[in-house]
């Protein structure tokens, strides 16, 4: 894996190529850094050649960031399209244009929701609806980010989607906010959902703490911060923080091959399913050899094609 690195003295290895580490880091990402800087803190720490993560976290937002190493990023959408759990505060008598603390008033309200008014209106907000994604946010609109529109004083125009909320509950409720926690699908704003949620009780708001609690299988209890990976990385049992390649790959089926039968995989060559070995089986599988990770597949009528490979 390379000579580990402090977290004081990372920033000296940025322009190595680095080492190939393969796995997952559930980072505790803190508060005021961006995505993309952790990204980096957690590659230098480990001398990582390459790193990916799997869902932006906002700077005003902690939580579960999962980053991927090496081959790993190649599971990042496996990852990505896996629900998410948050808890949340809604700061009610204010909008903001940003939909949370980050942004400028832009109009207020002296209306307060009781609590019996929150809990009446959180079903509302549960199963698969339509919300439209927020002005300030990462999304493309004629090649440019939304934000970068936004911020140019422009207006982007977004279209509507389809999301999918499984769980939202109210915590705990004061006169001037409330905390929620929610389970939701891809895609799924939760600033537009506090919004929504506010003029749903005749009010307005915005979030004022957000925390990421879970991203598909990689739940907060998991979760280290970028202090405790600094000591990890001088313990030589590498278990201790870095989750295998195949840890994102839970919600998919997976099928045990022979040595002969994942050299053809790797070569981009289909082989068919034995007896007895899912043949049933359809759709996205992962196959190994002995627990190791060949390939994520696609099953056909018994025959398995590889999609993506892994060099591990």
């Amino acid at each position: 894996m390379g000579r580990p690195r402090s977290l004081a003295t990372a920033s000296a290895t940025m322009g190595r190529k680095g080492q190939p580490v393969h796995g997952w880091i559930i980072l505790d990402k803190p508060l005021g850094r961006t995505s993309a800087w952790a990204v980096g803190a957690v590659r230098r720490l480990l001398d990582a050649n390459k790193a990916g993560h799997a869902g932006t976290l906002d700077p005003l937002a902690s939580g579960v960031l999962p980053i991927a190493l090496g081959e790993a990023t190649k599971t990042v959408p496996f990852i990505q399209d896996g629900t998410k759990g948050y808890t949340f505060t809604v700061r009610w008598g204010e909008a903001r244009d940003t939909l949370d603390a980050a942004g400028a008033v832009t109009a207020t309200s002296a209306a307060r929701p009781t609590e019996t008014a929150l809990r009446a209106a959180l079903p509302q907000f549960m199963g698969t609806l339509s919300q439209t994604p927020p002005s300030y946010s990462a999304l493309k609109v004629a090649g440019q980010r939304a934000y970068d529109l936004a911020r140019a004083g422009e207006t982007p125009v977004l279209p509507p989607r389809m999301v999918r909320i499984d769980q939202l509950e109210l915590v705990s409720a004061g006169p001037d906010e409330a905390s929620f926690r929610v389970e939701c699908g891809k895609g799924t704003y939760v600033r537009v959902l506090a919004q929504d949620l506010a003029l749903a009780v005749g009010t307005l708001g915005y979030v004022s703490a957000l925390r990421r609690t879970r991203v598909g299988p990689f739940a907060e209890d998991r979760a280290i911060s970028l202090e405790q990976l600094a000591e990890l990385v001088v313990n030589p049992a590498p278990v201790a923080y870095l989750h295998p390649v195949a840890a994102a790959l839970a919600d998919i089926p997976a099928i045990a091959v022979t040595g002969a039968e994942a050299q053809c995989l790797k070569a981009g060559q289909p082989i068919r399913l034995a007896p007895g070995n899912n043949q049933g089986q359809r759709g996205a599988v992962w196959a190994m050899v002995d627990g190791l990770p060949i390939a994520v597949a696609e099953v056909v009528d018994g025959e398995v094609r590889a999609l993506r490979v892994f060099n591990l």
